[in-house]
């Protein structure tokens, strides 16, 4: 077996590890505010001194551009002058002799302006002369460094002088800024001469990159000595913050107990004060609203059983007459009944109330025992069909899984289903109920699915709350105590499971069972659609076969997820 390749390292350094540094800075930029706040000031601060230093070296730039260009222009005339002063001065009347003077005048010039990049041409425009002495051009100047522009300024003006600036070539061939500055002489015998002198501005360009990089590493001396003060100001106006954040985490996971620590008399400390005090008000409320909520669940949980003796009583007593009520007038026998059927609702009603203290109470055990869902709906749809069949309702199962066993408590999943069945039947409208049962890898559903009157989408909301009613106006035909739906969401809750209902009106309700398939797991996804593919629809789309006397024979599917 070969050994897993190793991760490549350069200098010691990990670069592979270097592939996560984008996504770790975008989850550091996210989750802290001190590298946020840093990292933002940085960034306008550089942006700041990048403006300061752009403006700063342009200036530099510019003076030294312009003091140099003074000292250039002063040069270059006073060398002109000096040049033409010689050529006053001079007698020469044949070629070398003029050639002569011209060559003192150079090195006039040369060493006036103390530049020796030197051209002198003939002006054209000028009658032929054979005394007129050869052009003159050093190899810096050749070519195309002095302008067709700047030649047609000289020539337009014999006494102005005209510059420009060009890019010199030094011995090694490296280019440098430079400037050309012309002028016109008056040789004798020979007529007009353009005169290029040209100045190297080298030095200029070496004192301007000292500038500026000397700006550069004192802008990043800078921007480091700014990013360490605003990293330590904002810890310390952010420490407290963070404190205060996961204080506020550990009091909303309810431990009231915990406080900021209150130091100084600065805003951070009037803010640790007005928290803690409302900590302590929170934590006395809370503490009020449990001592209220214990004595409500002691008082419904005692009444509940201080109730049982005496209906067991009133229950003996009316089971007596009711056995009898054939031997009463019309009008008693009428009233023995009547005593029987809400005597036995109280008793239901007192059992409901006794569960709902225990989950007040969180008293509740759950019975757990392999279970198939799947027979288990077909039972409960069993045992309401007389029900159903009284109320002019057709039940319909259909199980294409849930067949698996899963760990639950069998009765709390029955009386969620029979709960369910129930307030189907009770606003179905006599029209079809179907109960669907499937599973996947994570998840076991149970669906019952009515196309009765509906809800409201603000009803469904409230559809779950104790003693709530959509239409306290209709008639309940199969009683009821208003706490079933309310113990059926508990019943699924205490499983790790849930609850959801889909309702419209004129067009039916589905209420949907989700619980995880076992019972370490969490819950996953639903194999069944909380909203049913025929939803608008008042009839099923295809009849299936009803369920008629033990329903676990006639299980529609069977294989499982």
């Amino acid at each position: 077996m070969t050994a897993p390749a190793a991760e490549p390292r350069l200098l010691g350094v990990d670069w592979a590890s270097w592939r996560t540094w984008p996504t770790r800075t975008v989850r550091l930029w996210r989750s802290s505010l001190q590298f946020r706040t840093t990292v933002i000031t940085l960034g306008l601060s550089g942006l700041a001194i990048l403006l300061a230093g752009v403006y700063l070296s342009v200036s530099v730039s510019n003076n030294l551009f312009q003091s140099r260009l003074e000292l250039v222009l002063s040069d270059s005339s006073r060398a002109t002058e000096s040049a033409q002063r010689i050529l006053d001065a001079s007698d020469a009347s044949d070629r070398d002799a003029v050639q002569a003077v011209l060559s003192e005048a150079q090195a006039s010039i040369s060493a006036a302006s103390s530049s020796r990049l030197i051209a002198m041409s003939r002006a054209p425009g000028q009658p032929p002369s054979t005394d007129a002495p050869l052009d003159f051009t050093t190899n810096e100047l050749r070519g195309t460094v002095i302008s067709t522009d700047l030649r047609r300024q000289v020539q337009s003006d014999r006494a102005g002088q005209f510059w420009q600036s060009v890019t010199l070539t030094d011995v090694d061939d490296r280019a440098q800024p430079g400037i050309v500055v012309g002028s016109q002489l008056l040789l004798p015998k020979a007529g007009w001469y353009e005169v290029y002198i040209g100045y190297s501005l080298a030095d200029v360009q070496q004192t301007l990159s000292s500038v500026q990089q000397t700006a550069a590493v004192a802008a990043l001396a800078l921007l480091l000595l700014i990013a360490a003060v605003t990293w330590v100001v904002v810890r310390l106006v952010v420490t407290p913050i963070r404190v205060a954040a996961e204080t506020s985490e550990q009091l909303a996971a309810g431990d009231l107990e915990v406080r900021i620590p209150e130091k100084g008399e600065d805003v951070i400390a009037t803010l640790a004060r007005s928290f803690n005090g409302m900590a302590d008000s929170l934590q006395l409320q809370i503490k009020e609203l449990a001592d209220l909520s214990e004595v409500q669940q002691r008082f419904v949980s005692d009444v509940s059983h201080e109730l049982r003796t005496p209906l067991t009583t009133i229950r003996l007593a009316g089971d007596v007459l009711y056995d009898q009520r054939d031997s009463f007038t019309p009008v008693a026998e009428r009233t023995v009944e009547l005593l029987h059927t809400q005597v036995e609702r109280f008793e239901v009603l007192l059992a409901d109330l006794l569960e709902i203290s225990r989950y007040d109470a969180g008293s509740v055990d759950l019975a757990r025992e392999p279970t198939n869902l799947a027979h288990l709906a077909a039972d409960a749809v069993a045992s309401m069909h007389t029900l159903a069949e009284r109320n002019g309702c057709e039940l319909q199962l259909v199980a294409p899984g849930g067949h698996v066993d899963v760990l639950v408590d069998p009765r709390r999943i029955r009386r969620i289903l029979r709960n369910l069945l129930g307030n189907a039947i009770e606003h179905g409208e006599h029209r079809p109920i179907i109960v669907s049962v499937d599973s996947n890898a994570t998840a076991v559903a149970i669906g019952v699915r009515d196309y009765g009157i509906g809800m409201t989408a603000e009803a469904a909301d409230h559809v779950f709350d104790r003693f709530w009613r959509a239409d306290p106006s209709r008639q309940r035909t199969i009683g009821g105590t208003g706490l079933g739906l309310a113990i059926a969401l508990e019943d699924a809750v205490v499983h790790g499971g849930a609850i959801e209902v889909w309702s419209q009106p004129d067009a039916g309700s589905n209420f949907l069972i989700v619980l995880p398939r076992t019972a370490d797991s969490p819950r996953g996804d639903s194999p069944l659609a909380l909203v049913p593919e025929d939803a608008g629809a008042t009839e099923p789309a295809a009849p299936v076969s009803p369920v008629d006397g033990p329903a676990s024979a006639q299980l529609i599917g069977g294989a499982d997820a």
